[in-house]
């Protein structure tokens, strides 16, 4: 299911795009106009006749409306805004109209076309999406018809046999491109129906002009061309409010196309499957469209978000920056007495020598304290093997990470505690960069800089981008706010009593590491980021491997922020943790880069569908702000700017399998399902902290 069911919600998210798409004419949408052609094939009883053509049955007849009749008749509706102000003014003046709807509006506002049947209106199919049907083959044509068709019987529970193609006028205009689609038309049981007089509103004349055009002539009946959707139609409301009591006092009726004719209602009653397939297909335009209208709320959201986090994260970076390099910080007195450092290990064969010749390299005094975690690789045997001075080994049955911490901390001898991962390597002035903000007695914990040792794989320069960019941006960020939220797993320092305090590590959640940070907060303590204690870390070299340590690190700290949701009600520190550090973890740790994926969804449909040119200048935008902050962030670390070259295609691809694991990370958490902590495999390619003589002699 955890698999089955992102697969399912992309797939509905993108049916959903292209249902939206289809319905509003961004897909298969064709706004082509044919010029006029010659008329040379067109019947002259056509072209001298009424505006209502009959070719259905092999007839070749027109009618007219008798005299001191006229139908009214609105093309392009039904529109949420126009529509109904036009049918308040024919109910007004008791006034009936035809209403020449299209396939996507009518499926979009069914409500409307109810309601225009309801009032005794007759209602035309005027094509789906408004093509030049001239243009269209007979298979589009038909297309055109049924999915009208279909929508009308979902909105009003009728099928009608009137028509007006696109584009149209006055029967006088017929040519030889367009008689050919009307003969086709009466062949599929339809009545065409033209124009007499065109109002021309769609032009915006003015209300004076448009009643003047509308004006029959000598008290001759006549077929009237309106609108009431495709834009403002404000004009054309007036202008009918003027004209129907005009021309009722000239004695003038306002009839639909088949009263005033005399003739049979245009419209059929639907009923079984046609009218609940008619009915699924409006429910299913209605869903597509909300959920695409939440969808674009959301785009808007997670898009201000992103946006709001990189300008946070550089504006509070650079204050950040300014305070701990300015010539007056000062942390207090320097913090020179011994600490232990501590090393969980299990199964590390391959990393921990390159681990533990590091530490004694250090330019502080320490005692390293290397808990064996029941390895079966002989990691505690290697390490003795070596016999470094201050080098003891602890060994345990396997517990987990938690409790091997746990037990060196009660072997260790010192005050302030450091703990790292076993595949990981310190500079030598790193344990004393990492200590030094313990002068202050408030602070209870120092995160230090996390880097990527093994970056000149693909998947390991995403990572380094994503380590220099986002996480240590985002703790230079969370320092100046007081709210680190968590001291990495690679390099973290903690004081002894805090850790006391609180209870030692835990083994409730699967990020330990962050777990203890927020119960840190929560207790009072300080926090900390020192960005030279550099510590360089293996990252995971394959997609699996990958794939795992970022499912552990979402789950654990979903796991975490529910642990430690009480502190949104507390008082003091731990009130303002909650209040603080707590949303925006949740909010750019775990719901935007939910949302995220909606980004390049839209991306993806708008480079197909259009805009195109503005949708990629927002995504090239998007990035340029991205790999400002990326370069500001290389800069801080002082990193070479080319491993930049990669960020496009990390955010093409490297991003999108960070959405999937979080969504999948979401649905374990709302399934109930439990995971499992679960070990890497380490390969030791990281041999010492770049710069060092041990990298020189491994090289």
């Amino acid at each position: 299911m955890r698999l089955t069911l992102p697969v399912l919600l992309l797939a509905a998210l993108m049916a959903m795009l292209m249902l939206r798409g289809y319905v509003h004419s961004e897909i298969l949408a064709d706004h082509r106009i044919r010029p006029e052609a010659g008329s040379d094939r067109v019947p002259e009883k056509i072209l001298d006749g009424g505006p209502v053509i009959d070719t259905r049955n092999g007839r070749t007849t027109s009618l007219r409306v008798p005299d001191h009749h006229v139908v009214l008749t609105f093309d392009d509706g039904p529109d949420p805004t126009w529509t109904p102000k036009v049918l308040d003014v024919l109910k007004k003046h008791h006034a009936h109209a035809v209403f020449f709807v299209t396939g996507t509006m009518t499926s979009r506002y069914p409500r409307l076309v109810r309601r225009m049947v309801a009032e005794g209106h007759e209602v035309g199919v005027h094509t789906f999406s408004h093509p030049d049907l001239s243009y269209q083959s007979k298979k589009r044509v038909d297309w055109e018809l049924s999915q009208t068709q279909l929508a009308v019987t979902g909105a009003a529970g009728i099928r009608t046999s009137l028509f007006r193609p696109p584009y149209s006028s006055s029967a006088d205009a017929m040519d030889d491109l367009s008689w050919p689609v009307t003969e086709y038309i009466g062949s599929r049981g339809y009545i065409t129906v033209v124009n007499d007089r065109d109002s021309e509103d769609w032009r915006k004349p003015g209300v004076d002009r448009i009643v003047r055009n509308a004006t029959p002539v000598a008290g001759k009946g006549a077929i009237v061309l309106m609108h009431d959707s495709g834009g403002d139609r404000h004009q054309t409301v007036q202008a009918l409010d003027r004209l129907l009591p005009l021309l009722q006092r000239q004695g003038y009726t306002f009839d639909n196309l088949t009263e005033a004719l005399n003739a049979p209602s245009a419209h059929t009653p639907v009923a079984g499957p046609g009218l609940w397939a008619g009915r699924a297909w409006v429910l299913l335009v209605q869903v597509a469209d909300g959920v695409t209208g939440v969808l674009v709320v959301g785009l808007a959201v997670i898009g201000a978000s992103v946006l709001a986090r990189f300008a946070l994260m550089l504006w509070l970076s650079v204050v950040h920056t300014r305070r701990v390099r300015g010539r007056r910080f000062r942390r207090g007195r320097p913090v020179t007495e011994p600490v232990s450092v501590l090393v969980p290990a299990y199964n590390e064969a391959k990393c921990i020598e390159n681990t533990v010749r590091s530490l004694t390299a250090s330019e502080h005094p320490i005692e390293v304290v290397v808990i064996d975690d029941g390895s079966t690789d002989g990691t505690a045997r290697i390490v003795e093997n070596l016999d470094l001075p201050g080098v003891r080994v602890v060994r345990q049955e396997n517990a987990g990470k938690p409790a091997a911490l746990n037990r060196g901390l009660a072997n260790a001898r010192h005050d302030i505690v450091v703990m790292m991962d076993g595949d990981t390597v310190f500079e030598p002035t790193t344990v004393g960069e990492l200590v030094q903000p313990f002068a202050d007695p408030a602070v209870g914990a120092v995160a230090g800089n996390a880097k990527v040792g093994n970056r000149d794989s693909l998947i390991g320069a995403w990572q380094h981008i994503e380590y220099v960019m986002g996480f240590n941006l985002d703790r230079r960020m969370y320092d100046v706010l007081r709210c680190m939220p968590t001291i990495p797993g690679a390099v973290g320092a903690f004081r002894r009593t805090a850790l006391e305090q609180v209870g030692g590590m835990s083994d409730d959640t699967l990020a330990e590491d962050t777990d203890i940070t927020m119960a840190l907060h929560r207790e009072g303590w300080r926090v900390v980021y020192a960005e030279r204690a550099r510590a360089w870390t293996e990252a995971p070299e394959s997609v699996s491997q990958l794939w795992s340590q970022r499912y552990r690190w979402s789950y654990g700290t979903m796991q975490a922020i529910w642990k430690h949701r009480g502190a949104m009600l507390d008082r003091g520190p731990s009130g303002r943790f909650g209040r603080v550090g707590l949303p925006l973890v949740s909010l750019f740790m775990v719901v935007a880069p939910l949302l995220a994926p909606l980004i390049d969804a839209f991306l993806l449909y708008g480079i197909v569908f259009g805009p195109t040119q503005r949708t990629i200048g927002a995504w090239l935008g998007v990035l340029a702000v991205q790999a400002g902050c990326a370069a500001y962030a290389f800069h801080l670390d002082r990193e070479r700017m080319t491993h930049l070259v990669s960020l496009p295609l990390q955010q093409i691809l490297y991003r999108q399998l960070m959405y999937v694991v979080l969504l999948q990370s979401w649905i374990t958490a709302l399934t109930g399902g439990r995971l499992r902590w679960q070990k890497l495999r380490r390969t030791g390619v990281v041999g010492a902290a770049p710069g060092t003589t041990g990298e020189r002699r491994a090289a």
